[in-house]
């Protein structure tokens, strides 16, 4: 099989997984989800991710998830998938995504424990050599790679990128560096938009956008922006939009997901304030506190299309 090593670029749409009002997954909600980050262009999407609530799926609506995505994307652009966790489900779900006959799959931290470099290597190796998808490596919480051990898996055609969720500039320096011209990158951090800015000149060209579920014109006006050396709109994105709603998502554990849930409700997409546990739905001040933004950010930076009820 032949592997391009190639990683989406751009504004990555990281859906989330809506669920009814009897906690069961909506797949019609997601499709409108997809089918709406689609339209405003986004260059990929990543379904059944952390935005995706992977922590909180069984196998059953993992596959719905990845059915009701390929139905709606169409090939349009890269289709990726998240594995991890337990390191047999990750291999199980590697499996069933090659089956499905996704662009890849982006390789989540391992469950719970800290392990050494070597058992770090050990746990993506199984994952990786398990299907001839293009992976990408994510650095986060409890899979953290050095330089050193990252040298041993680009050697598999498999890899094609390094999405960092971790935030240790020095390493990312390094890594950028050293594998410039046998990797890609991706900004994973939590609200990325806050730190494109130190990751772009690394050569991070892509990042995933929790904004971008409800608000995708003003993420990419904020990227363009970046790109183009408009320091000024990014300057006033940061004050406006993005600062205010990073500030929310810091005042609760969980928020990083729920959020973005309240977020799309609030502009009247088909997706209620809801989450599986731990996480919970976002607290009725904060959410009206979130909706005074939206709509102040809505009003400064309407879209050229009508996309909210």
């Amino acid at each position: 099989m032949s592997i391009e090593k190639r990683i989406p670029q751009g504004i990555a749409g990281f859906p989330v997984a809506p669920f009814n009002e009897g906690g069961e997954l909506d797949v019609d909600a997601l499709k409108v989800n997809i089918e709406f980050l689609l339209d405003e262009g986004l260059e990929s999407i990543f379904i059944a991710c952390g935005s995706g609530e992977y922590q909180s799926l069984n196998l059953q609506e993992y596959e719905q998830m990845i059915d009701t995505a390929a139905d709606a994307v169409r090939g349009r652009v890269p289709l990726y998938t998240g594995v991890g966790g337990n390191i047999q489900e990750a291999i199980v779900k590697a499996k069933l995504s090659e089956k499905k006959q996704v662009d890849g799959y982006l390789i989540l931290p391992p469950y719970l424990i800290e392990g050494e470099q070597e058992g770090v290597l050990q746990y993506y190796t199984s994952i990786i050599t398990s299907t001839n998808l293009n992976a990408i490596i994510y650095q986060r919480n409890n899979a953290i790679l050095k330089a050193d051990t990252v040298e041993k898996l680009v050697d598999y055609p498999q890899v094609v990128g390094l999405k960092d969720g971790h935030g240790n500039m020095e390493l990312n320096i390094e890594l950028t560096h050293r594998f410039e011209n046998r990797l890609e990158f991706l900004n994973g951090m939590p609200m990325a938009e806050v730190t494109m800015p130190a990751y772009h000149p690394l050569g991070f060209h892509g990042y995933s956008s929790a904004i971008s579920n409800y608000i995708p014109h003003i993420s990419r006006k904020f990227y363009d922006a970046l790109k183009n050396g408009d320091q000024e709109t990014v300057k006033d994105i940061y004050q406006e939009v993005i600062f205010p709603i990073n500030n929310i998502r810091k005042k609760k554990k969980g928020y990083a997901v729920s959020l973005i849930k309240a977020g799309m409700e609030i502009v009247g997409l088909p997706v209620n304030n809801t989450a599986r546990p731990p996480v919970l739905p976002v607290e009725p001040a904060h959410y009206e506190e979130f909706k005074d933004i939206l709509q102040k950010a809505l009003k400064k930076y309407p879209s050229k299309r009508r996309l909210y009820s």
